[in-house]
């Protein structure tokens, strides 16, 4: 007989189950006020108008005001996550947004997992922000390695899955392997595991047709995360998203402090929501990573390239550290990422403009074989 899974309040954090969260007058008020005499604002307005302007043309093609700075903002985001919602063909509930995609993988760290008690399973090599958070948190990893196709270890999964196991973490594309995570060994994670199975899909309108959001209504214990910051270009805003059971929000909104995103990120936001707009922008991208593929695949000293569904590639140089050191001498700047399975120390390298492309492929054919 099937042991049922324990409920999402059985996985929060006890102490956290008993938390009276902070709570503002605007909790406890829908609508749109005559005046506003709760939070001790100053009265006196402050309007900006922004301009954003073409960068080919100068010419000017948006102009928005970015309201009443004088009041903070909306704690809960409704406008913005009604957008979103109808865009993404979700609920608002279903909902979640956060100060960048870290601030809600910091958040479900602190909602879920108890110091010193509980633990995580990360499957590198992967975002390395994972296990930051958990030794912040005091929370122990374990690891269970990708397999030689970068994909889950579903038997080593299980294995280390265990009583105080809370989350496991997959992210999809992977970073730094740029491919995307087998839908059906999520899923059966996603059917066996007690705990929460997050996806990070930060990468995913690279690869839209890849994303496991169409599953959070049939799995209760599933977050998928997207973000503002790489194909919608607007890293600078800090905007991440979660999708997923209204219970897990419900949860987070009582541990995130009130107003965790400001008037100006929430008004461009606004904007902005919409990927087809950037679809252009999305595919000069695509087109350049194919070309740099071809590119780094001719080169003596590149061992081997991996196919990316994302905004980069990672490639085996036979001396990755001095190839590294020589473009930072010429202004570029790469990344190195060590541990890969079957090359060791590997460069991962972002898809840029086609002129920044250019020249990194300029830079390269200088050097001689390192």
């Amino acid at each position: 007989m099937n042991t049922p899974h324990p409920t999402i309040r059985q996985l929060v954090r006890e102490n956290i189950r008993s938390l009276k969260p902070y709570s503002s007058a605007r909790d406890e008020f829908s609508g749109k006020a005559l005046v506003w005499l709760d939070a001790n604002e100053n009265p006196y307005a402050e309007q900006l108008e922004l301009v954003v302007r073409d960068p080919a043309t100068g010419r000017e093609v948006e102009v928005f005001d970015t309201g009443e700075l004088n009041r903070y903002p909306d704690p809960y985001h409704q406008d913005l996550r009604k957008k979103i919602a109808t865009l993404k063909g979700v609920r608002p509930e279903q909902i979640f947004l956060g100060n960048g995609s870290d601030e809600v993988l910091d958040l479900l760290f602190r909602t879920f997992c108890e110091p010193g008690r509980d633990e995580v399973i990360l499957q590198p090599p992967t975002y390395g922000m994972y296990k930051v958070l958990a030794d912040i948190h005091g929370v122990a990893v374990k690891e269970v390695p990708l397999d030689r196709h970068f994909q889950p270890d579903l038997f080593a999964l299980f294995e280390a899955a265990g009583e105080h196991t809370r989350m496991i973490f997959f992210c999809s594309p992977n970073n730094p392997t740029g491919n995307t995570v087998d839908r059906e060994r999520v899923e059966e994670v996603l059917r066996h595991f007690d705990g929460l199975v997050i996806v990070d899909e930060a990468y995913i309108d690279f690869a839209p047709e890849k994303s496991l959001l169409p599953l959070i209504d049939r799995y209760e214990r599933l977050v998928v995360l997207q973000t503002f910051s790489k194909a919608r270009g607007l890293a600078g805003i800090r905007l991440g998203m979660a999708f997923g059971n209204p219970e897990i929000f419900r949860w987070l909104n009582a541990v995130k402090l009130p107003y965790n995103l400001n008037r100006l990120t929430l008004a461009l936001a606004a904007l902005r929501y919409d990927i087809r707009e950037n679809r252009e922008k999305i595919d000069a991208i695509l087109r350049e990573r194919e070309l740099l593929t071809s590119f780094l695949e001719a080169l003596p000293y590149v061992k081997k390239v991996w196919p990316s569904e994302a905004n980069f590639v990672l490639a085996c140089f036979d001396k990755p550290e001095e190839v590294y050191r020589y473009l930072l001498d010429q202004g570029i700047v790469v990344r190195l990422r060590p541990h890969i399975p079957g090359c060791g120390t590997a460069i991962r390298i972002t898809v840029g403009t086609e002129e920044e492309n250019r020249m990194l492929r300029e830079a390269l054919k200088k050097l001689e074989t390192p």
